[in-house]
């Protein structure tokens, strides 16, 4: 079986997940949340990517579940095991070492929004639609609420869940969904020059960054100092913290080497 999902290297430190199953706009079916895993895991291990873009090809990002799938399955077990692995993805890409930047077009709809809210980054161009549009189907979007609501306040995402309907770029951006939006013509530009600037750090600095950002998000205050305090001194004893502090006090360019 050939698969929806592609990879492409952008560079050494870059490379491009693709989601290509175009007649389905981009679903996340059994197989592509699968490949999408398989992928993630696969640049996860590679020591020489330190950035990974996500995007969909053809006319938008992705509409979500194959409804048709969806609905052939019937089985409450059958249901529980998509949900479950789709979930599976979301975490992996939160809980991956590598920092990972949605790049949106079209339409992000149901568990795509998810996917795009999953992301550490997100930009989009300035004609993306973003939706939770289960209620319309009488399928409310409780999974991709997850994602959601954890990168904007609530009145927005009830608002969004509530009523089914489509948020613009622009707004998508106001409420923190996306960081930003561009043309068409610029978006590629936009998104490849924040990930080479990421790419320029050090990769196990943004390493144990990025696991405690999430980690000490879900946790009481007193908890979360206490975490961070632990997780800043484990990052001061790597050599890169030592090396960086040096150049810095230096007026050098620090010399990276990722241990």
């Amino acid at each position: 079986m050939t698969s929806n999902i592609k990879i492409k290297k952008i560079n050494t430190e870059i490379s491009s997940i693709i989601i290509d199953e175009q007649k389905t706009y981009n679903s996340l079916s059994f197989q592509n949340l699968n490949d999408l895993q398989k992928a993630f895991k696969k640049l996860d291990a590679d020591k020489k990517v330190k950035v990974i873009i996500l995007e969909g090809a053809g006319k938008g990002f992705s509409a979500g579940h194959n409804l048709k799938e969806v609905r052939g399955l019937n089985k409450k077990e059958k249901y529980q095991k998509l949900f479950n692995l789709c979930s599976k993805l979301m975490i992996q890409i939160v809980e991956g070492r590598k920092p990972v930047i949605a790049k949106v077009h079209g339409a992000a709809f149901a568990a795509g929004c998810q996917l795009v809210a999953s992301c550490d980054l997100a930009y989009s161009t300035n004609d993306t639609l973003f939706a939770t549009p289960g209620v319309n189907i009488g399928l409310f979007c409780s999974t991709p609420m997850v994602a959601v609501s954890r990168k904007i306040n609530r009145k927005p995402m009830m608002k969004m869940l509530l009523t089914g309907e489509a948020i613009k770029a622009n707004y998508a951006k106001e409420i923190g969904l996306i960081n930003d939006c561009y043309s068409k013509s610029k978006l590629n530009g936009e998104v490849l020059k924040v990930a080479k600037t990421i790419a320029s750090k050090s990769n196990l600095t943004i390493k144990i960054g990025k696991q405690a950002f999430y980690k000490q998000l879900e946790m009481p205050l007193k908890k979360a100092y206490a975490y961070t305090s632990k997780m800043m001194t484990i990052n001061m004893m790597a050599m890169d913290a030592k090396e960086g502090i040096s150049a810095f006090l230096e007026k050098r360019k620090p010399n990276w080497k990722n241990k």
